[in-house]
């Protein structure tokens, strides 16, 4: 076995500090593009991968005992988070132009419902206006939210609520719906 298949395998990488040497770099992204990554961000990719073998010997974790393998693992599932963003991305966009052309042809009143919104987020208390975006312009669900931001459900859902309520009563007050 060679000098760098050995030093994969204890998953030192290359004699450079490289966790990944360069084998198993065009392995992550073969992967990769053949996962449906775009090429522009194969480049990307390869960060990620190198920085979760990083983090695995930063935490002191063991290397892993094929590093190849598991960095191919680690760029299968990168690849299919791309395409899950990318879903995510276009029913956002979907759902957005649905809302413009039914309620607002006119660009004019999309200007100042628009003005009117970033007014009112402006005006929320930080936590209401993060639990806010991070639903309605995120799209993601009140069980991430309050996973990512390390609170119960509930309390995600009641700012919710009092967000809606207070961006509510300023749009009626500004007479913009």
């Amino acid at each position: 076995m060679s000098v760098l298949r050995r030093k994969a395998r204890r998953g030192q990488g290359d004699e450079n500090g490289d966790p990944l040497d360069a084998a198993q770099e065009r392995r992550v992204r073969a992967v990769l593009a053949l996962g449906g990554v775009p090429q522009g961000d194969l480049p990307d990719g390869v960060q990620q991968v190198r920085l979760r073998l990083l983090e695995r010997a930063a935490k002191g974790y063991e290397a892993p005992r094929d590093v190849s393998a598991w960095a191919a693992v680690v760029a299968s599932n990168l690849a299919m988070d791309w395409h899950r963003a990318k879903r995510r991305q276009e029913r956002i966009g979907e759902r957005l132009a649905s809302l413009r052309h039914l309620e607002y042809p006119s660009g004019e009143d999309s200007s100042v419902l628009s003005l009117a919104v970033a007014q009112g987020l402006d005006e929320l208390p930080d936590a209401q206006r993060q639990v806010l975006v991070l639903r309605f312009y995120a799209d993601l669900p009140v069980a991430s939210i309050a996973q990512e931001l390390g609170v119960p459900e509930g309390t995600v859902k009641s700012r919710l609520h009092s967000a809606v309520r207070a961006l509510r009563a300023r749009l009626h007050e500004d007479e913009v719906v």
